[in-house]
């Protein structure tokens, strides 16, 4: 029945009724889309407090990627960053593989555009709009996109959304998207400034450790000679002794004391006594070896420790007094060096003390010193 011969009252009150659900489609359809505002704006305040907490880009990607996708619904959303002049896509959340990994120049790109521009770009057809490079799109799902600068002072990249159907994207969804870019550009932000502090800090750790292992080395170090001093002898020594004790390595101590520096000391002075220990010093470092412990641990008074010395001690101070006798004939004009020295073997097993080994070595030399006026 045409509505033309339907009675005045039923055609007015159909009329107002169409009128009626039209207005109520629409009122739904923006009670819908507040609803889905406010739980973008719930899902945005969950995305700042973790970017706050983000100490590293690999997060901040990682946060910004999924966020971007559910605060629009997208099929794909994408991390650019600002390369010099070119766009890297450093990160991608999508049904299928976008541009992760690759350059693009940043004046032939979209997300290069919105960085340039400083300012979002909302584009409902990517293949009607001049500013998409419609060539590395065609492999693509995109149809349509939305893209936003981080940072619109001075962009440092975009945050791009793709749709794979034809979609104009709302001004809320655009609303949406570029605050979490500008909560992205603060996390950035943040996270320069802390890898800034931390590499201080590590870099003031270094110099701390440094200095205090100068320190360290200053306590067990004799200044004069350079060599250990006796409490750098009883550490070194000692961890030296437990480790050929664990290995069933021979091990001995050799004592030696240098003759005459009182005299020297009181004929040419203190200077030339302290030469006399520095070539002392010198001719005990030929003698030995670099792995052997070598101190001063007294005024006079010299020590070493080393592990497989298994020769017979008259042979190892037969060798030391050789370098002696060859040193004064390398050195005519210096005072002549002389020096008493004992060996003590260490037992294999710990029964004694590092300090009572060393004590009988003193012996040894004293022993040795003995015997030495007795034969002149």
């Amino acid at each position: 029945m045409s509505s033309e011969l339907l009675p005045p009252l039923w055609r007015q009150g159909n009329r107002l009724e169409c009128g009626m659900n039209a207005e109520l489609q629409t009122r739904g359809n923006a009670d819908f889309s507040e609803r889905r505002y406010l739980a973008g704006m719930e899902r945005l305040i969950g995305a700042v407090q973790e970017l706050s907490l983000a100490r590293d880009l690999a997060t901040i990607q990682r946060i910004v990627r999924t966020t971007a996708r559910e605060l629009t619904g997208a099929d794909g959303a994408t991390f650019v960053l600002r390369d010099n002049g070119y766009c890297y896509y450093a990160d991608e959340d999508a049904i299928s593989p976008l541009w992760k990994g690759r350059r693009f120049p940043i004046q032939t790109c979209i997300s290069g555009w919105a960085m340039l521009n400083r300012k979002p770009a909302e584009i409902e057809d990517i293949y009607r709009d001049a500013r998409i490079p419609h060539e590395a799109y065609r492999p693509t799902f995109v149809k349509s996109l939305a893209m936003v600068p981080i940072r619109t002072l001075d962009p440092v990249g975009a945050i791009g959304n793709y749709w794979a159907a034809i979609r104009q994207p709302s001004e809320q969804e655009v609303r949406l998207l570029q605050a979490l870019a500008d909560s992205t550009a603060v996390a950035m932000e943040n996270q320069q400034v802390y890898q800034e502090l931390e590499q201080r800090v590590e870099a003031r750790t270094a110099e701390l450790q440094a200095a205090n292992e100068e320190i360290r080395n200053l306590s067990l170090t004799d200044e004069l000679t350079g060599l250990r001093n006796r409490r750098g002898f009883l550490l070194f020594a000692d961890q030296a002794r437990r480790l050929a004790m664990r290995a069933g390595k021979q091990a001995a101590i050799v004592y030696a004391d240098v003759d005459g520096l009182k005299t020297v000391n009181d004929r040419q002075g203190h200077g030339a006594g302290d030469a006399l220990l520095r070539n002392f010093a010198g001719v005990l470092t030929n003698t030995f070896r670099e792995s052997d412990v070598i101190a001063r641990v007294g005024g006079d008074e010299f020590c070493v420790f080393g592990a497989e010395l298994d020769l017979n001690p008259d042979v190892l101070v037969a060798r030391l007094e050789y370098n002696i006798a060859r040193f004064n004939a390398e050195h005519p004009g210096s005072f002549p060096l002389a020096a008493s020295a004992g060996v003590w073997r260490c037992p294999f097993k710990g029964e004694q003390t590092l300090e009572e080994l060393i004590a009988q070595a003193d012996k040894a030399m004293y022993a040795s010193k003995r015997a030495r006026r007795q034969a002149g």
